[in-house]
């Protein structure tokens, strides 16, 4: 699969705080969807740019740093009357985010709020990992920092379109200048990424696109509800005639690997060392799915 045939969907939120799963919406969503030539350069581009009710106040810190008023999204749609026309931007493509498991633990939790299936995208490209991985000695990754080292213009921070375009364009502008080759599989290894699993018979995508296994306990759910199992498809083995060999292929290991490394980690957000609850950020795959009481 040639990945600069498919839409880039650059995508940012805008949301009351920064915990999706104490209470905090989503107040703005943005994609921006671009169009590569066959060069890699951008042929054209489309934004899609919401405001959105959350149904609770802004917090006047949040207003100070986006601008973004009660007033503003009084009248405005709540996040529901939108999930479909994001999920359809979204599926198929390659989305681009700064700090992914930040938008995306939001997206999933408004997805589950709105009753409509989150669909996952063919690849997600997370750019703070792409600076951290291709500018080690950089003294900083926020995306003004980033943009500011690509020549990309970030005009109006802190607002979703705004964010969502810079970091689009600093992600196809610094693949130009690797001149990552057009294969999917070279993208996702040149930004340390995870794409859909391989067709090795272990693991599968659901209709939404979601990673699911296909055998074993947990048969037909989502790989990233169960990322202590997805560990021991790493190592696990079997003995044949006296010999023991890896139970699963190397392409499905390394898979594997990737997915827990991208997406079951966390980020630390404080001291290293420190062992509170609340110097982590709460990835996706371990994030209460279940749907919020009534």
């Amino acid at each position: 699969m040639k990945w600069k045939n498919l839409d880039i969907v650059a995508f940012d939120t805008e949301t009351t705080g920064l915990d999706p799963f104490a209470g905090d919406r989503v107040i703005e969503v943005a994609l921006v969807v671009f169009r590569l030539d066959e060069e890699g350069a951008v042929a054209g581009q489309r934004v899609v740019s919401h405001l959105v009710n959350p149904g609770i106040p802004v917090p006047r810190k949040v207003t100070e740093i986006t601008g973004i008023r009660d007033e503003d999204l009084a009248g405005k749609p709540p996040f529901a009357v939108i999930a479909e026309e994001v999920a359809e931007l979204l599926s198929g493509s390659v989305g681009v985010a700064h700090n992914v498991p930040f938008d995306h633990a939001f997206l999933v939790r408004e997805f589950l709020l709105a009753g409509v299936p989150w669909r996952e995208p063919i690849a997600t490209i997370d750019t703070v990992d792409v600076s951290m991985k291709h500018f080690p000695t950089a003294k900083g990754h926020k995306l003004s920092d980033v943009s500011r080292r690509l020549g990309v213009e970030l005009v109006d921070a802190h607002r979703a379109h705004a964010d969502a375009e810079a970091c689009g364009r600093s992600f196809i502008e610094l693949a130009r200048k690797h001149a990552v080759p057009d294969e999917l599989q070279a993208l996702l290894d040149w930004a340390d990424a995870v794409g859909r699993p391989p067709d090795d018979g272990a693991l599968d995508v659901d209709p939404f696109g979601l990673p699911v296994f296909t055998e074993g306990p947990f048969a037909g759910e989502p790989v990233q509800d169960h990322p202590l199992h997805l560990s021991w498809m790493t190592l696990a083995k079997v003995e044949e005639r006296g010999t023991w060999r890896f139970r699963y292929p190397e392409s499905t290991r390394r898979w594997a690997r990737r997915f827990l490394d991208v997406r079951a980690a966390g980020r630390a957000r404080g001291a290293p060392k420190s062992f509170r609850e609340s110097d982590w950020a709460l990835d996706p795959c371990i994030a209460d799915r279940r749907a919020p009481a009534a």
